[in-house]
């Protein structure tokens, strides 16, 4: 995807959302042709001149100083992760390109599976699932049954009909989903296997091209889903997502069952259950599995 566009795209976006009062920018009662802030007074309030800032949301301003963006970051209120959003796309930082599959780093894997009650999974740029525990399975998906590509939460999210029921608030786990590819866009804007995963699920799916446009970024830190379990019901999950140091592109994701719930239950019975020689045990309790993130 093209980075100028994106740029473009989220400067506009950030003017839009900013009321000129809220700014402190006279209005004096004119008629304006586009919500929030015009290009000449974002200019204004960050300390630099119209032309230079329309070249600038045009992409056509080749180099850019870190003070001149943080001066428009603070113009425009922006929070610490768009700030940085729109450092990398301003100024890029080149990475190498991804070389085949990702992996997870040894060790993670027997982290996961000593993880007892605790489902938990490692996602890696573009939302790929990388590395999972048994809990993971029996809440969210039978990863290792999902042919690798389709081991992605975007596309469980917004092309599986089983996860977009599995989730109460559906909307806000779709915009996690894309408030992260945007932010991995930023960070990564040359790396084709990202930009395809983009451009697939603008095609296939109008819930994900419409929310796409809102620009939204956002790293994934903690927060709830409240999900409705085929097995158990209605339960709440506390995640908390943690960036792995030696593989900055890669979160462990860890979840928090609601207290008293089923599936608390269920999670505690599975994890004294050991497989059978030659035979490993199913998490759903040796029923089919059903595809679901």
């Amino acid at each position: 995807m093209d980075r100028r566009t994106e740029l473009t795209a989220f400067l506009r976006s950030r003017r839009a959302r900013i009321h000129p009062d809220d700014a402190g920018v006279r209005t004096f009662g004119d008629r304006r042709r586009v919500p929030g802030l015009r290009r000449e007074e974002l200019a204004w309030l960050a300390g630099i001149g119209t032309d230079y800032y329309v070249r600038l949301e045009q992409g056509r301003n080749g180099t850019v100083s870190a003070d001149v963006l943080d001066a428009l970051a603070r113009a425009l209120k922006l929070a610490e992760v768009e700030r940085v959003h729109l450092h990398n796309l301003a100024r890029p930082a080149r990475r190498p390109p991804r070389r085949g599959a990702e992996e997870v780093a040894p060790g993670l894997q027997r982290l996961l599976d000593t993880m007892g009650e605790v489902p938990a999974y490692v996602v890696g740029r573009g939302t790929d699932v990388l590395a999972w525990n048994r809990p993971a399975r029996l809440v969210f998906a039978d990863f290792a049954a999902l042919p690798p590509e389709r081991r992605n939460m975007a596309r469980l999210v917004f092309l599986d009909p089983a996860t977009r029921e599995l989730y109460r608030d559906w909307e806000v786990k779709a915009r996690d989903v894309i408030a992260r590819l945007r932010l991995d866009l930023g960070r990564c804007p040359d790396d084709v296997i990202l930009s395809a995963l983009i451009v697939e699920l603008l095609g296939r799916s109008p819930d994900f091209h419409e929310l796409w446009a809102d620009q939204d970024v956002l790293d994934k830190t903690h927060g709830t889903y409240r999900l409705r379990h085929p097995r158990f019901g209605g339960c709440a999950l506390a995640y908390r997502a943690l960036r792995l140091p030696e593989e900055p592109d890669q979160l462990l994701v860890t979840y928090t069952v609601e207290p008293g719930s089923s599936l608390e239950t269920a999670l505690r019975h599975d994890r004294v259950r050991q497989p059978e020689p030659g035979r490993p045990v199913d998490p759903l309790h040796d029923q089919p599995s059903r595809t679901r993130a």
